[in-house]
């Protein structure tokens, strides 16, 4: 059996309902239960241990693995008007300014933190933590800003936060890609035909899903961090799209621009391994 991990966000959720329930047939290899992590977590077991054979990580992390893992055209997380916010509890001049400030993040080797170097090369103090505590040490003045993912960005409002910089849309403009957020990853010494064999089943579950929405609807809300159905439904909308299906010709130009800038603003190592299976 493949051991495999990704997030408890319901864009996750619902994209693997399908595989791991066994609707995505026969032809599919055989996985273990799934373990569920939030992304900076399973960023570090890929990072240290390539502890699973399948798993979500930030494309962040993706540029610091391509000797052990390579990534499949199915699954991730690209798209337009979707990228992390910078929030703060008070409106600045220039979201920029950010010298001197304590600014907390999801996870040193998440997208967001990426995004956030690349925005800004001011010399300011990155505090990991939890994505979900990020948006109330903000609040509380714990940290003065704060780079927050997933359902935040549809409550940071009720938190009486004001969004500083989309860096999704920083990028959008900067580059004209679509932002890419995270993907799955599969171990290298797979070989090309089980590799091909996993891509395709993960289409197909991302196929069911979008087939009959409502299906996965108790298995996404076992894990949701905000259980509104709205919420759920918009977080949904926004991560699962076209390019969860199948990257393409546009997912890949965006994850290779991506990674490019990356090592050229030296947060990478370079690297000659081919990015996804032929």
């Amino acid at each position: 059996m493949l051991s495999i991990g990704f997030s408890p966000c319901p864009n996750d959720t619902f994209i693997f309902h399908g595989l791991v329930h066994g609707l995505t047939g026969p032809a599919c290899p055989s996985f273990a239960e799934p373990l569920l992590a939030d992304v900076e977590t399973l960023n570090v077991w890929a990072m240290e241990q390539a502890r699973l054979d399948v798993t979500k990580i930030s494309f962040h992390a993706l540029g610091h693995v391509l000797d052990d893992y390579v990534l499949l055209r199915s699954g991730g997380a690209l798209g337009r008007g979707c990228g992390p916010l910078l929030v703060a509890r008070k409106p600045m001049a220039d979201g920029r300014h950010l010298a001197g400030k304590r600014i907390a993040i999801p996870g040193r080797y998440t997208t967001a933190a990426m995004l956030l170097r690349l925005f800004s090369r001011a010399d300011y103090e990155m505090v990991p933590m939890s994505f979900e505590t990020i948006m109330p040490c903000v609040a509380r003045g714990e940290v003065d800003c704060g780079v927050i993912i997933h359902e935040s960005r549809f409550t940071y409002r009720q938190h009486g936060l004001t969004c500083l910089q989309d860096l999704g849309a920083w990028w959008e403009a900067e580059t004209g890609h679509p932002i890419p957020l995270g993907g799955i990853v599969a171990r290298r010494s797979l070989g090309p035909e089980l590799l091909l064999q996993i891509e395709s089943c993960i289409r197909q579950s991302v196929g069911l899903a979008f087939a009959d929405t409502g299906k996965s609807r108790s298995y996404i809300k076992r894990y949701a961090q905000e259980l509104d159905e709205q919420v759920i439904a918009s977080h949904i909308g926004l991560y699962v799209n076209n390019f969860s299906e199948d990257l393409g010709i546009q997912g890949l130009a965006a994850v290779n621009e991506f990674l490019a800038r990356g090592r050229d603003a030296g947060i990478l190592p370079p690297s000659l391994r081919e990015l996804v299976v032929c």
